[in-house]
């Protein structure tokens, strides 16, 4: 018996051990990052007392400013070194997420949001080279693992913050951002296992910015960045839709969110086979925007019934949103890894994730309509998403053929 779990585990891990400390750093960051999802948005609406307009504009602070970092700091990481970059940045996010415990006034929370919103940019954007280098042959199926990974941890982070939640007190959500420092901090210590990543040479010669003048992949960064709005439903606007427009109870937040990561725990490694070039890629895009566009129509007909059918729905909701937000992340990671330059993967992962930065940006105001107007909103909403889906595959490919870089 012994024998046969040893066998299951090492099958279920990755192949080196490279691999599986970076794997390891991912997970429990992101069990901080669980935590302080589920509980953020209610922290700063129901504890401090802003309202849900200033708590959108610290994000739309905060994403804003990280636009830039993201650049800067996957260019870093090109040049100078993935790893020492990543610990430098996990570092700075201990002490940034710490200084939320200390937010009391609008001014306070802005200011921390911004800190937060550059650490947040830099760490996607020098993770990129790590996952690149530490991937292997399959590279595709080592980045659908770690999403896997990481959504696992949000899942254990997200029933945790149930319990505060449910208490709804200050000291239990502080509990939660401490909970997320902490996570940073861990990270960090990982990764110090990590051998050095030699900085790539090649970057340089090939030009400063060269992913700012590469069309095709900026079309897809574009369309991506549209397409990025939806992942601030589960963070955003559900938490605000099921507390304050639903009969439901608030303890459906967490559910909702362990529902969304236990699907992509499970289907993201299924999902992302065979997405191996920008064509596949783009008939991802197409069913995620279809899925989204159902699952957004389903969450707002859950605001105007009884509390259990007010719960069918929104688990049903999610579930079809999930499986957008699937197809959504294998076809985004192919635009991000396939169509970049191997050598300045930080630098493409920087440009990448200024589009994922507007998206941020700009999803709680564009989201927040639906809660301020109604059925026509989450309707339009729903519409712009399968639009874009639509479009994601003629567009790209237009812009490939008239635009092809040098290096594809």
């Amino acid at each position: 018996m012994a024998v046969v779990m040893s066998g299951l585990v090492t099958r279920l891990l990755p192949e080196t051990p490279a691999q599986r400390a970076l794997a390891l750093a991912h997970f429990v960051n992101a069990v901080g990052s669980g935590m302080f999802m589920a509980g953020s948005v209610l922290y700063f609406t129901r504890i401090i007392g802003l309202p849900a307009t200033q708590v959108a504009l610290g994000l739309f602070l905060g994403a804003m400013v990280g636009l830039i970092a993201g650049i800067f700091a996957g260019r870093i990481a090109d040049q100078y070194g993935a790893r020492e970059t990543q610990i430098a940045v996990m570092l700075a996010g201990t002490a940034a997420m710490t200084c939320f415990l200390f937010v009391s006034t609008l001014v306070s929370y802005l200011a921390v949001s911004v800190l937060v919103g550059l650490v947040f940019a830099a760490d996607k954007s020098s993770k990129a080279p790590l996952v690149r280098h530490f991937g292997g042959e399959n590279l595709a199926g080592y980045r659908a693992y770690l999403r896997s990974t990481v959504n696992l941890a949000i899942a254990l982070g997200s029933l945790g913050a149930g319990v505060a939640l449910q208490l709804d007190t200050k000291i239990a959500y502080q509990v939660l951002i401490c909970g997320r420092a902490l996570s940073f901090l861990a990270g960090a210590v990982l990764l110090v296992r990590l051998p050095h990543v030699e900085p790539s040479k090649a970057t340089a010669a090939s030009g400063r910015w060269m992913a700012l003048r590469d069309r095709p992949y900026l079309t897809a960064t574009a369309l991506n960045s549209v397409m990025s709005l939806h992942y601030a439903v589960p963070t955003f606007l559900l938490p605000l839709w099921i507390v304050e427009h639903t009969a439901a109870p608030k303890w459906m937040v967490s559910v909702a969110l362990a529902l969304n990561t236990a699907m992509i725990i499970t289907l993201q490694v299924v999902l992302s086979r065979n997405v191996s070039d920008h064509a596949a890629a783009g008939g991802k895009m197409r069913w995620a925007g279809i899925a989204v566009a159902v699952g957004l129509a389903l969450m707002a007909a859950a605001g105007t019934q009884s509390p259990a059918v007010a719960i069918a729905l929104l688990v049903l909701s999610m579930a079809v949103y999930t499986l957008g937000e699937l197809w959504h992340a294998a076809a985004s990671m192919e635009y991000s890894f396939g169509l970049a330059a191997p050598h300045a993967q930080g630098q493409y992962s920087g440009v990448f994730g200024l589009g994922g930065g507007v998206a941020e940006a700009l999803a709680p105001a564009v989201l927040g309509l639906a809660i301020t107007y109604g059925w026509p909103a989450w309707l339009l909403i729903a519409a712009g998403f399968a639009a874009v889906g639509a479009l994601s595959s003629p567009l790209i490919a237009y812009s490939l053929r008239r635009w092809r870089p040098a290096h594809l």
